[in-house]
C-alpha cells in the first residue's frame, strides 16, 4: 500500500543534502528539469535512497519567459516555476551534486556516474533526463563570437541588445518567441528563415504582426557572421536566387532547435536517428536498469507536462526494477 502523505507532512525534517561518492544509490537521476525534478520527488516519496546530478536546476525551462500551458497556473514566469519545483524536491533528503555535466555512465547490475569534475557515484538504476542544448549553425564567426553578440537565449540576453538592431534565425515557435521578446527592446528586429514560411504557432506570429520595427526575410540562410570585438554584420544568401547580403546587426539570436545531450550514453543504450534515447511506454531503455524522460527521449511532443509525467514513469520504473532485482 502507498500512502498518500502531503510534501508539507513529510518534508519538515529533511533537506538535500551532497552526493556522497563512498554510497550506493538506489537510483541517480541525471538532467536538472521538469522530468528530472517530478522523478527525484517520487524517488524520495517511494522511500529509495536517491541522488541527483545537474549543471544547473531548470534547465531550459529557466529560460522561458511565460508560461500558459501548465496545469494549475494561468501564468507563471519559467524561472517561478522551477523555483516552485526545486523548493519541492530540495524538501526531501536527496543527495545533490550541482554544477557539473555527466560526462560517462557505465553499465552494469552496479552502474556509474561520471561528472567532467572526475567525480563518480555508484547506483542500482539511473534515470536520464539530461534534455536538449542548443543547435548551432556552424558558420565562420559563430564560435569566435559566442557571448560578444551571437546568443542563443533571448530569455538571458535581449536586454544587452536594447536599441540595437539584431537578427533571428529561425522561424519556429522559440525563434518568433524571441524576436517577440526582442522587438520590445531592440531598434529593428530582422527574422531569417531558410523556409518558405514560418512555422511557429499562428498565435505567436499574430503577436509578432503587432510590431512596427520587425522584417522576415523567407528562403534566406546565414553563410558568415562578421565581427572583430563584437558582431556588426552578417551575411545572409538567398536560396533562390543565390544572391548574398550583408546585414547591419550588433546581434544574431540562433534559434533553430535543440539537440539531445545523449553523448555521454552512446553505444551503451539504443538511440534513435535524432539522436535521442529510445525508450518504451514505462520509460525503460535497452539497457536494464537505464531509464530515460522527458526532452532527451525518443517520446514526441517536447513540452513541460509531458516531461514531468514522464519523470514519474520513469521513476517508478526505476522502483519497480529496484525492488525486483
Amino acid at each position: 500500500m502507498e500512502f498518500n502523505l502531503s510534501l508539507s507532512a513529510v518534508a519538515t525534517d529533511h533537506r538535500a543534502v551532497p552526493m556522497d561518492k563512498n554510497k550506493v544509490y538506489d537510483v541517480i537521476i541525471a538532467g536538472g528539469g521538469p522530468a528530472a525534478m517530478t522523478a527525484a520527488v517520487y524517488c524520495m516519496r517511494k522511500g529509495v535512497a536517491a541522488g541527483f546530478v545537474t549543471v544547473d536546476i531548470g534547465g531550459q525551462v529557466g529560460e522561458t519567459s511565460g508560461i500558459e500551458n501548465y496545469l494549475g497556473f494561468n501564468y507563471i514566469e519559467g524561472s517561478q516555476l522551477v523555483e516552485k519545483f526545486a523548493g519541492q524536491m530540495k524538501q526531501f533528503e536527496i543527495g545533490l551534486s550541482e554544477g557539473y555535466a555527466v560526462t560517462e555512465i557505465k553499465d552494469g547490475r552496479e552502474k556509474e556516474v561520471v561528472l567532467e569534475n572526475g567525480d563518480r557515484y555508484r547506483a542500482k538504476s539511473i534515470i536520464l533526463a539530461t534534455g536538449n542544448r542548443w543547435r548551432k549553425l556552424n558558420v565562420p564567426g559563430e564560435t569566435e563570437l559566442t557571448g560578444r553578440g551571437v546568443a542563443y537565449c533571448a530569455i538571458c540576453d535581449a536586454p544587452l541588445f536594447a536599441g540595437k538592431k539584431v537578427a533571428v534565425v529561425g522561424g519556429g515557435n522559440t525563434g518568433i518567441e524571441s524576436a517577440i521578446d526582442l522587438a520590445k527592446i531592440a531598434e529593428k528586429v530582422t527574422v531569417i528563415q531558410i523556409l518558405d514560411r514560418l512555422t511557429a504557432d499562428k498565435v505567436l506570429i499574430d503577436a509578432m504582426q503587432q510590431f512596427n520595427n520587425m522584417e522576415v526575410l523567407l528562403l534566406h540562410e546565414v553563410k558568415e557572421i562578421q565581427g572583430d570585438k563584437t558582431v556588426h554584420a552578417v551575411v545572409v544568401k538567398d536560396t533562390v536566387s543565390g544572391g548574398e547580403k550583408s546585414l547591419d546587426v550588433q546581434g544574431i539570436f540562433i534559434s533553430i532547435g535543440l539537440m539531445p545531450n545523449t553523448d555521454m550514453v552512446k553505444g551503451v543504450v539504443e538511440l534513435n536517428g535524432f539522436g535521442e534515447i529510445v525508450v518504451d511506454c514505462s520509460c525503460k531503455t535497452s539497457a536494464p536498469g537505464i531509464f530515460a524522460a522527458g526532452d532527451v527521449t525518443s517520446v514526441p511532443y517536447k513540452q513541460i507536462i509531458i516531461a514531468a509525467g514522464e519523470g514519474a514513469k520513469a521513476a517508478l520504473s526505476a522502483c519497480d526494477y529496484i525492488l525486483k532485482e
